[in-house]
């Protein structure tokens, strides 16, 4: 009887174990825990920007498990490339979406009331701007060093090679929405800092 209960206890433990677990060690496997959400809410944001953040500072897996199939070393400099260039303007889309969760878009005169309030949501959502304008400049260091070896091409990045493409252009420039996030965000600021019991 003994016996039968430690071997049911066993059998309850043993798939709740860290043996069926294996540690995250590469950019990549980071990368891949990276999700998107109908609705997307600070805290999903937040655990996406761990994710994001740790890949940058984690080692690439060996070019036989990249995410592309890399057959030289200039390949494999331009994936590297590529891949730090996308995961930062992932960061940027996901501290903007942080951002607007925090701003005001107008201010209301009813909102005297909470007008502390919202004077500190804007004051987060100008920090999250700011963080996404530090990644922006990352991502422009990537397109610069990724001028040199321009003429390579790996199959399976069309995607990163278009948001390349994009910024080249200027089709894809977040300095030019975050600051225009900035200013609306300061006029909001300067219309909630005007606002006093007489205005109500």
């Amino acid at each position: 009887m003994v016996k039968r209960c430690f071997f049911i206890l066993l059998i309850l433990i043993l798939p709740v174990s860290g043996i069926f677990s294996y540690k995250l060690l590469y950019a990549e496997q980071f990368y891949k825990l990276y999700h998107s959400h109908y609705i997307q809410y600070p805290e999903d944001s937040a655990e996406n920007i761990y994710y994001l953040e740790t890949a940058l500072k984690r080692p690439f897996v060996n070019p036989l498990n990249a995410l592309a199939v890399i057959k030289d070393e200039g390949e494999w400099e331009r994936y590297r490339l590529l891949f730090r260039m996308h995961v930062n303007l992932k960061l940027i889309e996901q501290y903007r979406l942080l951002a607007v969760k925090y701003d005001k878009f107008d201010a209301y005169f009813y909102n005297y009331p909470w007008k502390q309030e919202n004077l500190k949501s804007l004051q987060m959502a100008e920090q999250y701007y700011k963080d996404a304008l530090y990644y922006w400049d990352r991502v422009i260091e990537q397109v610069d060093l990724l001028e040199e070896n321009k003429y390579i091409y790996i199959e399976g990045l069309e995607y990163w090679e278009d948001e390349l493409f994009r910024i080249k252009n200027g089709k894809l420039d977040y300095d030019e929405f975050i600051n225009d996030d900035l200013k609306r965000l300061f006029e909001v600021r300067t219309a909630f800092e005007a606002m006093n019991p007489e205005s109500y």
